[in-house]
């Protein structure tokens, strides 16, 4: 008589750290499968600990409390369904990265994983050792292979599974979000169904943790690659996948097929929960900026408002003499708009004080760019201590063809502990605020409408540290650096490259410099929301001191 599986999939946001926690919410997904009459409960990739934890994982205390909450859970769990989760796993002196299968009140088996990332916001290598191919293990009815998640970007772990036996293959998942990253996981595990004929299923975790944001979307694959179960991105969800025994083999019945969202939206969201997450799993409720009128604060504006509710971000208009009468109207509609105080300091006092100070030194020597940095510090120094007093955290508004270049002030207009538009080029900025006033989701706490005045959009960008002052006075237009930026930093194009593709060679030149002098400026830059596949922090890992530069 043919068999049926029923398998409760847990997409869930452990924190790094709390495995308590975790604990907890492994727990609830496993009561979840229970009441549901599954044979197994399947968590994510070191869930139990959260991920990545980077080298927090090689504290042998941390390590030794992990494995005991897999213990405890075994025992918890005794009466019910199997559960897999993710975790560590010590044996012969060395660290894996395991997953766990508890059972009948205890850990059955530990699957370890064989391929190590090592590339971009990975280095597994340095943490893990690698660990031979472990077999199918058997729930009830079903024969399981478990390639934990780099392992079935390779195809000879699950041929391996396949081999031995296997009837369904398991992915549990720690796979961060990056634009079009979706459809390079579809694309990989279409061919490792298309290679080894068995279903596959590839669960992943939620939430975000300091730059990557892992966005869910998991999903079953039946043999040919027909999608059975898509489950939603960026939220948690819990859901029950019934396998049935047929002649051909095991089947995904169809289940929940949830819309995946894409470009701006996809982008949007993920700066959303990214900060989101940063500030509740670091225990910060509101935050505070500065607004100046301009598109760049104005978008940062709306993403924490979104994030977190409007009642919980404070706004600072922080004036000079340079600012215009159009900018201060500008920033108190963006405020006016999204609902969020607004209050003004201006630095016109402060500025005064610094000259007499500095006037001995610097007399008879011209203004410059060192007279305008005092104005960015300035500002820097205010909203850090109204940070400090009232415990809300500064959020900095540069986005990423300023932090290339350098077009940003250390110590002044880059002070903040995060910034949500870190990875995201000035003309997307753009694109990005017209998605917003066009577009409002369940998940935005922020209102609905035109939350950035067309008119903050449109102006020419302006930092406004001198009279008429104007971004393309010191850089090329945001369309020729983004475009020149996406060469030299997303694709590591050649100077010959960008020449070749009808870039003036003098100004490619130019933001090659630029873009090599400021890396001290990002080593010391906020954390912010990874977008793409090369942001900088862990994607792109330059030297501050380089006296190259390309020649030809």
């Amino acid at each position: 008589m043919p068999q049926t599986f029923r398998l409760t999939l847990a997409q869930m946001n452990p924190v790094v750290g709390d495995l308590a926690g975790n604990a907890a919410k492994a727990r609830a997904a496993w009561e979840a499968g229970r009441a549901a009459d599954a044979q197994m409960v399947a968590l994510t990739e070191m869930f139990i600990t959260g991920y990545q934890t980077q080298d927090l994982i090689l504290k042998p205390a941390f390590a030794e409390a992990a494995e005991a909450a897999i213990a405890d859970l075994a025992v918890a769990c005794a009466d019910g369904p199997a559960l897999g989760i993710g975790g560590p796993h010590r044996a012969g002196g060395r660290l894996y990265n395991g997953y766990h299968i508890l059972q009948g009140g205890r850990v059955q088996t530990v699957v370890l994983k064989h391929h190590l990332p090592n590339d971009g916001v990975f280095d597994e290598k340095r943490v893990f050792t690698l660990a031979e191919v472990h077999g199918p293990y058997r729930i009830g009815p079903l024969r399981i292979g478990t390639p934990i998640c780099e392992d079935s970007w390779h195809p000879d772990v699950c041929e391996t599974l396949a081999e031995t036996g296997a009837e369904i293959l398991l992915v549990p998942n720690g796979s961060p979000y990056h634009r079009g990253k979706l459809t390079v996981r579809t694309n990989l595990m279409v061919a490792r169904v298309i290679e080894t004929g068995l279903p596959l299923v590839y669960l992943n975790m939620t939430g975000g943790q300091d730059d990557q944001m892992f966005d869910g979307a998991s999903f079953v694959l039946n043999p040919g690659g027909r999608l059975a179960v898509q489950m939603p991105q960026f939220d948690d969800c819990v859901t029950h996948v019934d396998f049935d025994e047929t002649p051909e083999g095991w089947r995904a019945r169809p289940g929940i097929m949830a819309a995946i969202p894409s470009g701006h939206e996809a982008d949007y969201r993920a700066m959303v929960e990214t900060l989101r997450d940063y500030l509740g799993k670091t225990g910060f409720r509101k935050v505070l900026l500065g607004l100046s009128g301009g598109i760049d604060s104005a978008i940062v504006a709306a993403i924490a408002a979104d994030a977190i509710g409007p009642e919980n971000l404070r706004c600072v208009m922080l004036p000079s003499e340079f600012t215009s009468a159009a900018s201060l109207e500008d920033a108190a509609a963006v405020a006016g708009a999204l609902g969020c105080r607004l209050d003004t300091v201006p630095i016109s006092g402060p500025q005064a004080a610094v000259g007499t100070a500095l006037g001995p030194l610097f007399d008879g020597t011209a203004p410059g760019i060192t007279e305008e940095n005092i104005q960015s510090r300035l500002r820097g120094l205010l909203l850090m201590a109204l940070s400090n007093k009232f415990g809300e955290m500064l959020l900095t508004t540069g986005n990423k063809s300023e932090v290339a270049v350098g077009y940003c002030t250390i110590y002044g207009d880059m002070n903040g502990g995060w910034n949500p538009i870190k990875d995201l080029y000035k003309t997307r900025v753009f694109t990005m605020c017209r998605w917003r006033n066009d577009n409002h989701r369940p998940w935005m706490l922020g209102p609905a409408g035109e939350v950035i005045p067309p008119r903050v959009i449109d102006k020419p960008p302006s930092a406004e540290l001198r009279p008429d002052q104007k971004d393309e006075d010191s850089l090329p237009p945001y369309p020729v650096l983004d475009a020149i930026l996406e060469g030299l930093v997303d694709r590591e194009d050649s100077v010959a490259d960008l020449v070749a593709k009808g870039f003036d060679r003098a100004t490619v030149k130019r933001v090659e410099h630029l873009l090599y002098l400021s890396e001290y400026k990002r080593f010391q830059s906020a954390p912010g929301t990874r977008l793409t596949a090369r942001a900088f922090w862990l994607d792109r890992r330059y030297p501050i001191v380089n006296r190259w530069r390309d020649r030809v």
